[in-house]
């Protein structure tokens, strides 16, 4: 089933200020928070679809990407795809964005009691260099990431400083009255927990560096620069924390032939006199491997043969872009004695001379067509 619109499920217009965005969000979650409504999965749903969508419009990078490929912009591993949704994740991320109202980072909840923070670990980045080939048909990629992961033998106490909330409280008097607010743990950084015990070779948190292969899901028509999120696939976090992510961002590396303008692809062709004069047929590249086209005979220089469906398949699922193929005319620049002798005579031939069609557009003619 197709992904509802991010500006819909926050019902904000696509104009809207980081400001409006973050009113709405607030507004949504509040609305069908799992402390209000308990045991309702509907509400839990649209909980996790208001965090996801507040997730994206809220990053100015992210926003831009979908305004310009849609949800496509995030398959295999983008906003919080590829792992699903966690309510911890979200609660880890966004408390904050309820102030007071909820406890100032936990979710206290209406009345409920406040949940412990879950810390979350750090997030890794990875650059993956594609082929235009990889881009134009999808490709799974198997990354070898060296990430921290809990040691085993490693043990966890309650915190003493928070008792294991996570998060300390302190009461200050005001001109308004007494103020209660609370505030991540010094001691265990807001995870509940400290070491008890570790093994030899981990770190402070109880962390060791170890390596993994990792699937990576890529979808076709990825553009370069841009960035998938691998839920999970980060640094794990101590104790009970959540592992951050990974996020992979996209390198284009250059064709040989083949040159991408968007969606589109371009190849120079360059064919004989005697082939642009009598017709030829041609053995051409694609992303998809080579094709043969048939040159008519009489082809001028500067031709434009298109392709259709040919070139890079949209990231929004709109279909493929195109192969124009520019033909150019090979001019010899030596001949032999009999080959000037016939062109000498060829000078005055009414065959030769240029003669230009009212269909035979322009070199800036052509140039507009292109990017219209």
């Amino acid at each position: 089933m197709a992904k509802k619109d991010y500006y819909d499920i926050l019902g904000v217009s696509k104009n809207a200020t980081t400001a409006e965005i973050k009113k709405a969000y607030r507004k949504k979650a509040i609305e069908f928070h799992p402390d209000k409504n308990p045991d309702d999965a509907n509400a839990e749903a649209k909980f996790k679809e208001a965090a996801e969508a507040y997730e994206i419009l809220s990053d100015e990078n992210k926003k831009a990407r979908y305004d310009q490929f849609g949800h496509q912009a995030f398959e295999g591993g983008g906003g919080f795809g590829g792992g699903g949704m966690n309510m911890d994740d979200i609660f880890s991320q966004f408390g904050d964005i309820f102030g007071g109202g909820f406890g100032g980072g936990g979710f206290s909840g209406f009345g409920g009691q406040q949940q412990q923070r879950r810390v979350k670990g750090s997030n890794l980045r990875i650059r993956v260099k594609l082929t235009l080939e990889e881009i134009a048909n999808g490709v799974e990629k198997k990354i070898k990431v060296k990430r921290k992961v809990q040691a085993e033998g490693t043990t966890y106490k309650s915190c003493s400083t928070c008792n294991g909330s996570g998060q300390v409280t302190r009461v200050t008097n005001t001109i308004l009255g007494r103020m209660q607010t609370a505030s991540p743990c010094p001691t265990c950084s807001g995870a509940g927990q400290t070491i008890d015990k570790k093994p030899a070779g981990a770190d402070s948190q109880g962390l060791i560096v170890r390596e993994e292969a990792i699937a990576v899901k890529i979808p076709a028509g990825v553009v370069d620069g841009m960035q998938l999120k691998v839920s999970g696939k980060g640094n794990d976090a101590p104790g009970n924390g959540i592992a951050g992510d990974l996020l992979v961002a996209i390198e284009e590396q250059n064709h040989p032939t083949l040159q991408r303008e968007g969606d589109n692809l371009h190849y120079d062709l360059y064919v004989s006199l005697p082939d642009a004069i009598l017709g030829a047929s041609k053995e051409i590249d694609t992303v998809t491997g080579k094709v043969r086209i048939k040159i008519e005979a009489g082809l001028q220089s500067g031709k434009i043969l298109r392709l259709r469906g040919k070139g890079i398949p949209s990231i929004n699922g709109y279909g493929k872009g195109d192969l124009l193929v520019h033909v150019n005319v090979w001019t010899p620049k030596t001949l032999s004695k009999e080959q000037k002798e016939f062109f000498e005579k060829m000078k005055d031939d009414e065959h030769f001379s240029p003669k230009p069609e009212h269909s035979d557009k322009s070199f800036f003619e052509k140039v507009k067509d292109m990017f219209s």
